[in-house]
C-alpha cells in the first residue's frame, strides 16, 4: 500500500471479498539523502501514514517494511549505472520485480500471507496452461507493461483487484467508502527522482564518471555541431534539449561509448527491425506453444506491434514486420498476444 487511492481500494475490495487483510507499506527511499522531495513524491512519511489511516479505517493491520537497502541496491544504483553506462532503464520494472514480488512476499509470508494484491492496473485469469497476466480493462490506465518480470509461479497467488475498473470507478468506491485518500493525487514522477530530472541524481552520485564528461556532438554529415554536456544525459531517440541549432529536425541517433561522441541523424536513421533481449522473463508454461499473433510493445504508451518471436539459449530476437523508431537500449520490450502478456526482456540493441 502506497498511500494512494489506487491501493487503498485494492485493499477496501479484497476485504470485501472476505479475504483477511494486512497493509504492508515499502519504505524505500530517504529523501533527504537526495534533495527535498515534494510531497507528491511516494517516498514521504505522509504517504505511509496515509496507508495507516486507510487500515485503520478497514480494521486491518499495517506494516511498515524498511526496503531502502534492496532498493538503493536493486533499483537506484542499477538505474544510475545503466545511465553510465548509455542505456535508458526502467526502474519501475525492477522495483515489481525485485522490491514487490521479492522482498516484499518475502515478509508477506513470514506473516501468513497467502496471496499479494497490489493496486495495479492489471488481470491475471486462468488459461489453459494455468494463470495468465493480461491488461487491465481500462486502456488508460493499463499497468500490464511494467509487470513482465513478475516470476510466473508468483501469478497464482497474484491479485489484481482493480483490473476490471476504469480509475473513475476507482474513485468512485473510494468516495463512497469514505477512505482518507479518495481525493488524493497521483504522482506521474520517479519515485526518487520527484522533480524528473534524472541527470541531476546521476550526476550527484557519479560526479566524476567518464560519461558525464563533455564531448562531441556530430551531426548527420559528419560535422562537429557543438558539445554535448556528456553521454549519461541523453538518450536514444531524443530531440528536445540537445543544444544544437538545424534547419531541420535531428535526433539522438547513437551514444558512441568508446569516443565519447553524441551522433546525431535524421527520423529515419533510427529506424529499426530487429531486437535482441536480454535479462528475459517468460510467463508461458514450458510445453505451451507460442500464439501466432505476437505484438510488442516498444514504449509504455506506445501502440503495439507485429511481430515474430524468437526465443534462444543465448537471449530472444524479435523481428518486427515493420520498421519502427529505434527504443533505447535498457528500455523494456513486452510481447503480447490479444491483451495476454507473454513475457518481455531488455533490450540489448537493435538492428
Amino acid at each position: 500500500m502506497s498511500g494512494g487511492v489506487d491501493s487503498s481500494v485494492a485493499a477496501l475490495l479484497r476485504l470485501r471479498e472476505g479475504a483477511r487483510i494486512v497493509g504492508l507499506t515499502m519504505k524505500l527511499w530517504d529523501s533527504e539523502c537526495d534533495g527535498d522531495a515534494p510531497d507528491k513524491a511516494c517516498c514521504t512519511a505522509d504517504h505511509a501514514l496515509d496507508a495507516r489511516r486507510v487500515c485503520d479505517a478497514l480494521g486491518a493491520a499495517h506494516y511498515t517494511l524498511d526496503l531502502r537497502d534492496e532498493f538503493r541496491r536493486d533499483v537506484v544504483d542499477v538505474f544510475v549505472s545503466e545511465y553510465l553506462a548509455g542505456r535508458t532503464p526502467n526502474p519501475c520494472v525492477r522495483c515489481n520485480t525485485y522490491l514487490k514480488w521479492d522482498s516484499l512476499w518475502s515478509h508477506a509470508r513470514s506473516l501468513g500471507c497467502r496471496f499479494l494484491s497490489t493496486g495495479h492496473y492489471a488481470r491475471v485469469v486462468p488459461g489453459p496452461f494455468g494463470p495468465e497476466l493480461r491488461a487491465g480493462k481500462d486502456p488508460a490506465k493499463d499497468q500490464s507493461y511494467f509487470l513482465w518480470g513478475i516470476p510466473r509461479d508468483l501469478l497464482a497467488r497474484t491479485r489484481f483487484p482493480l483490473g476490471e475498473l476504469e480509475k473513475s470507478e476507482t474513485r468512485d468506491l473510494a468516495r463512497e467508502a469514505g477512505l482518507p485518500t479518495a481525493a488524493k493525487s497521483e504522482s506521474q514522477d520517479i519515485c526518487f527522482v520527484p522533480g524528473g530530472d534524472y541527470r541531476e541524481l546521476v550526476r550527484r552520485r557519479a560526479p566524476d564518471a567518464t560519461l558525464l564528461r563533455p564531448g562531441p556532438i556530430v551531426g548527420p554529415d559528419g560535422m562537429v555541431m557543438g558539445s554535448h554536456e556528456g553521454l549519461a544525459c541523453y538518450t536514444l531517440g531524443q530531440r528536445r534539449g540537445i543544444g544544437v541549432a538545424s534547419n531541420r529536425p535531428l535526433y539522438v541517433a547513437a551514444l558512441e561509448v568508446e569516443t565519447n561522441t553524441l551522433r546525431l541523424g535524421d527520423v529515419d536513421d533510427l529506424l529499426v527491425r530487429t531486437l535482441h533481449l536480454e535479462q528475459e522473463n517468460w510467463l508461458l508454461a514450458e510445453d505451451e506453444p507460442l500464439p501466432e499473433d505476437i505484438r510488442i510493445k516498444l514504449r509504455y504508451r506506445s501502440t503495439s506491434l507485429p511481430c515474430r518471436l524468437y526465443r534462444r539459449r543465448n537471449g530472444a530476437t524479435v523481428v518486427l514486420e515493420q520498421p519502427a523508431t529505434a527504443p533505447a537500449p535498457g528500455q523494456s520490450m513486452v510481447l503480447y498476444a490479444g491483451d495476454r502478456v507473454l513475457g518481455g526482456g531488455v533490450l540489448a540493441r537493435s538492428e
